[in-house]
């Protein structure tokens, strides 16, 4: 499993499309300060569910939609678009690539797809649970997440790594995970 695309429109400094394209392996997003790199870690973990505006650098959801400049108008909304390799199974579901898209409306109103079908969020995060992308998303560490991991006790570190490992257990308040069983996979429409 793997990123293949993110595509974002209108959300924070991105107000035109604008779409990121990777490669298995490493990837890496540089540029001078204010280019916007903390905006695509942002749109990742938006996309994914993130719920917290503090967490996506902001005081309310709707400070994610792209505001204006003097030279071109606010937009109504934010829409990112996540399109995930599934070829090798590792997401519960029957597609070897597998689009989530998150779409905020400056009225409030807010949308999720799975490949195009509406979603709700409960089913993102069941979605990618147990891919390593879970709820808590320490798979994206950042700015000053990265102090509270070295710090953490070692029952916080623990959780840490089991999340990000997608092996959070049972005893230690965890959810009971369904690993790549076939009786956890849903089936969505394309």
């Amino acid at each position: 499993m793997h990123l293949k695309t993110l595509t974002m429109r209108g959300f924070k400094s991105f107000a035109s499309a604008t779409t990121f394209e990777f490669e298995p392996g490493v990837t890496a997003v540089v540029g001078p300060n204010g280019s916007g790199k903390s905006n695509v870690v942002d749109a990742l973990a938006w996309v994914m569910g993130e719920q917290g505006a503090k967490t996506l650098r902001g005081g309310k959801m709707e400070d994610v939609i792209f505001a204006g400049t003097s030279g071109r108008p606010a937009l109504g909304r934010a829409q990112v678009s996540l399109t995930i390799d599934n070829a090798d199974g590792a997401l519960p579901i029957e597609y070897s690539e597998v689009t989530i898209s998150r779409t905020l409306f400056r009225s409030g109103g807010s949308e999720y797809a799975i490949n195009g079908s509406p979603a709700r969020l409960l089913d993102i995060q069941e979605l990618l649970s147990d891919s390593g992308l879970g709820r808590e998303m320490h798979v994206i560490v950042g700015q000053g997440q990265l102090d509270r991991i070295l710090h953490a006790g070692a029952e916080e570190r623990r959780g840490f790594i089991e999340e990000a490992a997608g092996i959070l257990s049972t005893a230690a308040g965890g959810k009971r995970r369904c690993g790549n069983s076939t009786r956890c996979r849903r089936t969505w429409p394309a």
